[in-house]
């Protein structure tokens, strides 16, 4: 089991609906668990080597089918990469492909399992980097130089790999982008895909320069998604969006400019806050500094999956799960770029009306939540992260309505950056659950509630309340939120 507090979340308030919650969940969290589908895209055959199939491509790859390695040509494999939860991908080649895998190394955030053997791995900070982030971009450096035309890569990159896989270029400090970062994503609540624009272009490796490093070996870039998940966004095939509008798959091509990242900057009116190094980097915007555009990656040796195709979606075994348990299971909502509390205010609403009316919806029903809310903190030094946010302000939402429940949790088994300090509480919670009864509970046990979510120290209000949820770390594929009307 993932979520490992089911007692203590099963301990009050409204238990049919807290059980089934958890059984949900849980079935989310383990189908996020990229370990089987990676040791999937690997198959032996006598000399050959197969990598992919077309489950894991995406629709205009040109060359569709599996890799064909001939292991009697390749002299070297490395595993090199950066994800929240790398360690089960890693840990999945190493178990499929043992003493083949010459070397290696991978970088984790704070409270990932180290379980591997040939692989070395670095664990760092996340929402914002550390040294240690730079630490394991120098030994993947490392490995670089002494890469030669005979070998193949493998590189990885998953959710969080933006602030692990962190390298700055040239006179710029590491805790110059940690203060930016913090800046822009914490107490802005800038989106990623805006602020990757930006960090792409301060960076060594990121924005594809991690193939460009490994180009003169054939390179194989997996990635933690679904490669065909991005036809809502254009009339393209898949293929086309990840060439050329990617901005976080930091082995794929980054067709931004320097100029995208200074219009981001003035977006948010940030110049006087942004360090002078990296405005001094932006503006000189060197060509050779330049991400790497489709045509260069092209001119690589190289194919691109993706570890986790809709066929293994862990939103689809959520609702699998909640149709077993005889609840009509439906995609309610993809949220990105909207503020937690927002967010809970806009669903509550349609709650009470499903209640009120009987529609848009009857119960009993399950209604699933995709994406990532943002929290802006501004200057708070509260403890607590997107989804606890959505789940506690939802709790003063649906306060009275007994059978409605509703449970929020990062598949990564880590919402927000962490920090709790309480007896017995992990340091940073996957999210939480609550009900109608939450409130009342809340007063029984003098929580102040408001006050939490005014400071943004959701953490350990949601703790003391027995709602907030503890999970095992592995990568993140994004959130799973869930809304539980019973009849």
């Amino acid at each position: 089991m993932r979520i490992r507090n089911r007692e203590q979340l099963l301990s009050h308030g409204y238990t049919k609906g807290r059980k089934h919650m958890l059984e949900i969940l849980e079935a989310g969290l383990q189908a996020a668990d990229p370990y089987y589908n990676t040791r999937d895209i690997f198959r032996v055959e006598e000399n050959l080597l197969y990598i992919g199939s077309e489950e894991f491509q995406a629709d205009g790859d040109p060359k569709p089918g599996a890799e064909a390695v001939d292991l009697r040509k390749i002299q070297h494999i490395y595993v090199v990469g950066a994800a929240k939860g790398i360690q089960r991908m890693a840990k999945a080649i190493e178990d499929v492909l043992g003493e083949m895998v010459t070397d290696g190394h991978v970088i984790g955030k704070y409270g990932d399992s180290t379980d591997l053997n040939r692989i070395g791995i670095t664990l760092a900070a996340h929402p914002t980097p550390d040294e240690n982030c730079l630490e394991g971009c120098r030994k993947i450096v490392e490995i670089a130089e002494k890469v030669t035309e005979n070998d193949l890569v493998i590189t990885i990159i998953g959710n969080g790999g933006s602030s692990l896989l962190t390298y700055p270029s040239e006179g710029i400090s590491i805790q110059e982008v940690k203060n930016f970062t913090h800046m822009m994503q914490i107490e802005k609540g800038v989106p990623t895909i805006e602020l990757n624009v930006i960090r792409n272009h301060i960076d060594r490796l990121k924005g594809g320069r991690l193939t460009r490093l490994f180009s003169k070996a054939k390179v194989i870039c997996l990635d933690c998604v679904d490669a065909n998940d991005f036809r809502m966004r254009g009339v393209h095939e898949n293929w086309d969006i990840l060439m050329h509008e990617n901005r976080w798959l930091h082995n794929l091509p980054d067709e931004t400019t320097f100029a995208d990242a200074m219009e981001i900057i003035h977006k948010y009116e940030v110049e006087d806050r942004t360090p002078d190094s990296i405005m001094k980097h932006l503006k000189k915007a060197a060509p050779e500094d330049e991400t790497v555009h489709f045509e260069e990656f092209m001119t690589f040796d190289t194919r691109m999956f993706g570890i986790t195709p809709a066929s293994r979606d862990f939103m689809e075994a959520g609702k699998k799960k909640a149709e077993e348990l005889g609840y009509r299971a439906l995609t309610f909502a993809h949220v990105e770029a909207v503020q937690s509390t927002q967010a809970a205010r806009i669903f509550s609403s349609v709650i009470k009306h499903s209640l009120e009316m009987g529609e848009p919806f009857q119960a009993p029903v399950a209604l699933f939540i995709g994406e990532e809310m943002v929290v802006e903190v501004g200057d708070s030094k509260g403890v607590g992260g997107r989804n606890q946010e959505y789940a506690l302000m939802m709790a003063t939402l649906i306060d009275g309505l007994d059978k409605v429940t509703v449970g929020a949790v990062d598949t990564d088994g880590t919402d927000g950056p962490g920090g709790l300090k309480l007896e017995g509480a992990p340091n940073c919670l996957a999210g939480g659950i609550v009900d109608g009864t939450t409130m009342r509970y809340a007063a029984e046990s003098r929580i102040d509630v408001k006050k939490a979510l005014l400071s943004h120290s959701t953490s350990e209000a949601l703790w003391r309340l027995d709602c907030g949820i503890s999970a095992t770390q592995n990568v993140s594929m994004g959130d799973l939120g869930v809304i539980l009307i019973d009849s």
